[in-house]
C-alpha cells in the first residue's frame, strides 16, 4: 500500500489559510494597546479544539498540540507587522478591522482543521513521514565520520 499526501493537502490549506488571518488581527490590534498574546483567548481555542477532537475520536493532546503551534505561527506574523509598523508608521494600517469578525473566521477555520488533522491521522504517522531524528550532536558526527571515511577513499 502506498501512501500519499493527498489527505495532508487539506490540513496545509487550513494552516495557510489560518496564517493568512495573521496580518489582518495586527491591523484589527495596532494602536488598541490590545497585545499580540491573548491567553484568555488562546485558552478558549485550545479548549474548544480539544473538545472537537474527543468529539470526533481525534486525539484532543495531539490536535491542541497542533493547533497552539497554529497559534504561535500566527503571533509571530502579528509581532513581526508591529514591528515593522513601529519602525515605519507609514506603513502601519489606517483602517482598522473588526477583530470580532476575523476570529469569527479563524473559528471557522479551527474547526475545519481538527477535522483534517483527524482525517489525516495515518499519513502524519506513517513511518514514511516521520523519519527518526538523530540529536544534533551525533548528526554533526555522523556527517563528519561519514565525510572524513569518503575523503580516505
Amino acid at each position: 500500500m502506498q501512501l500519499t499526501a493527498d489527505p495532508l493537502r487539506p490540513l496545509v490549506d487550513l494552516s495557510a489559510r489560518r496564517l493568512a488571518t495573521a496580518d489582518v488581527v495586527a491591523s484589527a490590534k495596532w494602536g488598541t494597546g490590545s497585545p499580540v498574546d491573548d491567553p484568555a483567548r488562546e485558552q478558549q481555542v485550545l479548549d474548544t479544539v480539544a473538545r472537537l477532537a474527543r468529539e470526533q475520536g481525534t486525539d484532543p493532546h495531539e490536535t491542541v498540540r497542533f493547533l497552539r503551534q497554529q497559534i504561535e505561527a500566527n503571533k509571530q506574523v502579528q509581532r513581526a507587522m508591529h514591528q515593522r509598523w513601529n519602525a515605519d508608521p507609514s506603513e502601519a494600517p489606517t483602517s482598522r478591522p473588526d477583530l470580532t469578525q476575523v476570529r469569527e473566521e479563524i473559528n471557522r477555520i479551527n474547526v475545519e482543521m481538527v477535522r483534517a488533522f483527524g482525517a489525516s491521522a495515518s499519513v502524519r504517522t506513517a513511518p514514511s513521514c516521520v523519519p527518526p531524528l538523530l540529536p544534533p550532536r551525533r548528526v554533526y558526527a555522523t556527517a563528519v565520520t561519514s565525510t572524513a571515511s569518503t575523503r580516505g577513499r
